[in-house]
């Protein structure tokens, strides 16, 4: 209906252009358009033409040896920048030779006769520049120098299309670096770039590095359409091959802040609801359908009960504090870890939303992706997850954060089991959480939500269950059990946790508390300390959620596929919203039947035949090397990792094995007979 109605859209805005009226105003459009067009290539002159000549916008500047198609060579200071090579008799740039533009040459490393270094600007026109760097007899430092050079230009090259400079024309008439040369310098410096300058530098940068052959429209279509071997679509079937639909991306997915947040306050009186009697007639209508003992999962609820949200959305809860386990990757002591990770855990729960809702069930290939930004390390933790299938609906997902030392994958079944005045939804599943630099794994599994006062009374949500969170390399396990309300329990008797931590069968702490509120840990030895305590102070500390803009998203993505039911929830039309789930339950089931017996593969998860476990398709486990990786970073569904080259990582290494060299009295020459794992682990 939706294509319908922009096709008619589409169909009456060509008969409308048709009036003389139309005509009239598409003309006046068309000189507005013009006018703007002028003014933004003036614009754009005068911002390319300020970073040729502003001295700040340089890569690096030194004397080079030159020689052209007159086959002479000329000492000339040469300047680079990105996209281009100024060419001066002196460095007082008084005497301008030429300019060189790179995006229209290949860089060539040149054999030389002498003990020297030669690299070749090279243009198919029979036009060629070339430069020399050293001599005869030339310290090894300064052929050091002379691989810097060409790194320099390689990363000029192929950051040609970058050449834009934001010039802040501002009252005072000051110009400024660009955002690109910055980043561009940080490269050169082999400064770690931030996640956060990452949403903007890939952007821009990926589609030089050639990740893939497949182009970057395609693969963006194959995500919006959410093509994959099943058919995918809610209106039709695809035909790609799976294996081409999720090539890693040419740019990195744009990630804004999430505008707003829905959080309850800590206590009973935010997971209590009083049913209006409209609603519960509604609640009778389907309890006639039910039997105690009865699974839910294939029972249809009224909207009016419903979080509007996704439940791929509401498992991103527990990564607000994702910082804590970037601290337990960094702690020494295996108790301090596992103390972290406990930490952690308990400040997943304390987000809730008002009353008692429940998210939505996922539809069958729905994903939903999110990150954060971590400020005190200059990372971001990706959260990637997908309805992997239906019926029994099971959810997969995977957190990682690479340079921080850490990943989390599991999956999820969701059980709802009726028992007459109450109900449970059982979570079922593990997670496994691994810190890559301690090859350590913490297998981690969840409560379950329990409803009670269905029938009769006040309806009220609470945990309950016993969790564990174990690691097997250390011995160490720690136990929690989420309690219900008792009977003839008061205030104090709500939400409450208790719990311990060992090491084999010996008790090392025991932990008591509320999950939503304050938690101790009592130590052996009888120390007691703040396990955990959501003040508004710890609440302020939370990271950021990055979320996809809606008109970016997938077609499959769940913000933009439950937007119309969020809508009319949001609206509080309770009519409109069942309408809206129908019509996408209903697509669900006409698409299960056309299927058949196809069995359905999910487009970024595998199951692993030896675990039997759901495991992300693109999951690293290599720990980060800050030699070696310079970014993480997401696109379609794909985290990847963007690493220097290998040529620049050798640089580096020389670099500092030089200046290693100077410091212990050993022969430069010596050292360049080193291998290139020794060199890098050299210390700074």
């Amino acid at each position: 209906s939706l294509l319908q109605s922009e096709s008619r859209m589409f169909n009456n805005g060509l008969e409308d252009c048709s009036s003389p009226t139309e005509k009239l105003a598409r003309k006046e459009s068309l000189k507005v358009q013009k006018k703007n067009y002028r003014q933004e290539k003036k614009r754009a002159a005068k911002e390319l033409s300020s970073a040729l000549k502003d001295p700040s916008v340089v890569i690096t500047a030194n004397w080079l040896k030159i020689r052209g198609s007159l086959k002479s060579w000329t000492k000339l200071w040469c300047a680079l920048k990105p996209g281009v090579l100024l060419i001066y008799k002196t460095p007082k740039s008084d005497h301008w030779v030429g300019t060189l533009l790179l995006n229209a040459c290949k860089l060539i490393e040149r054999p030389s006769k002498k003990d020297g270094f030669c690299f070749k600007l090279y243009h198919p026109l029979d036009k060629s520049i070339w430069a020399v760097k050293v001599r005869h007899g030339a310290l090894i430092n300064d052929r050091v120098h002379c691989r810097c050079w060409m790194d320099a230009l390689e990363l000029a090259l192929s950051c040609s299309s970058l050449y834009k400079l934001t010039a802040k024309a501002g009252r005072d008439g000051d110009l400024s670096t660009s955002s690109e040369s910055s980043h561009i310098l940080q490269l050169l410096q082999s400064t770690a770039l931030t996640d956060a300058e990452l949403l903007q530098l890939a952007n821009q940068q990926m589609e030089n590095d050639g990740y893939s052959e497949k182009s970057e429209h395609d693969a963006q279509e194959d995500w919006d359409n959410g093509a994959n071997e099943n058919g995918g679509r809610l209106t039709e079937e695809s035909d790609m091959d799976q294996s081409d639909e999720l090539s890693p991306g040419l740019q990195a997915t744009s990630y804004v802040e999430q505008s707003q947040e829905e959080m309850a306050e800590a206590g009973e009186a935010s997971q209590v609801e009083t049913v209006s009697e409209e609603n519960k007639g509604l609640i009778w209508t389907l309890l006639k359908q039910l039997r105690p003992g009865m699974d839910l999962s294939k029972v249809v609820l009224p909207t009016f009960i419903l979080e509007p949200r996704s439940f791929l959305d509401k498992l991103s809860d527990y990564y607000y504090h994702a910082n804590l386990l970037s601290e337990a990757a960094r702690e020494e002591s295996p108790y301090g870890r596992i103390k972290q990770v406990v930490r952690w855990y308990l400040s997943g729960f304390y987000k809730k939303p008002k009353g008692l809702k429940k998210p939505y069930n996922p539809i069958l290939g729905e994903t939903f992706r999110c990150c954060w930004l971590h400020p005190q390390t200059d990372s971001c933790t990706f959260y990637i997850a997908e309805q992997i299938s239906h019926h029994p609906p099971i959810s997969a997902f995977y957190v990682c954060n690479k340079k921080d030392g850490f990943y989390i994958s599991g999956s999820i079944l969701a059980k709802s089991k009726f028992y007459g005045n109450s109900l449970s939804a059982i979570l079922d599943g593990r997670a496994r959480l691994m810190l890559l630099g301690r090859d350590e794994e913490y297998v981690i599994t969840m409560p379950y939500a329990h409803c009670k006062g269905i029938l009769y009374g006040t309806m009220t949500l609470e945990l309950g269950g016993k969790i564990t969170i174990e690691c097997e390399k250390t011995k160490y396990v720690a136990e929690l059990e989420f309690k219900l309300k008792p009977f003839l329990g008061g205030s104090s008797s709500v939400n409450v946790i208790s719990g311990k931590i060992q090491q084999g069968d010996e008790l090392l702490a025991t932990v008591d508390g509320h999950w939503d509120g304050e938690v101790f840990l009592q130590e052996k030895s009888g120390q007691q300390e703040h396990l955990w305590n959501p003040t508004p102070e710890v609440r302020s500390t939370r990271l950021k959620r990055q979320v996809v803009q809606l008109d970016q998203q997938g077609q499959f993505e769940s913000e933009r596929l439950w937007q119309h039911v969020t809508s009319a929830i949001v609206d509080r039309d309770q009519n409109q919203a069942t309408q809206e789930k129908f019509v996408l339950e209903e697509a669900q089931r006409n698409q299960a039947k056309d299927r058949g017996d196809q069995p359905w593969r999910p487009r970024l998860f595998n199951l692993d035949s030896v675990t039997n476990e759901w495991t992300y398709t693109h999951i690293d486990t290599r720990p980060w090397d800050p030699e070696r990786c310079l970014v993480q970073f997401e696109k379609h569904g794909v985290i990847q990792t963007k690493e220097k080259s290998q040529r620049r990582h050798k640089g580096l290494a020389y670099s500092r094995a030089s200046a290693w060299a100077s410091q212990q009295k050993v022969s430069e020459r010596d050292t360049q007979m080193f291998p290139l794992s020794i060199l890098v682990s050299l210390p700074n």
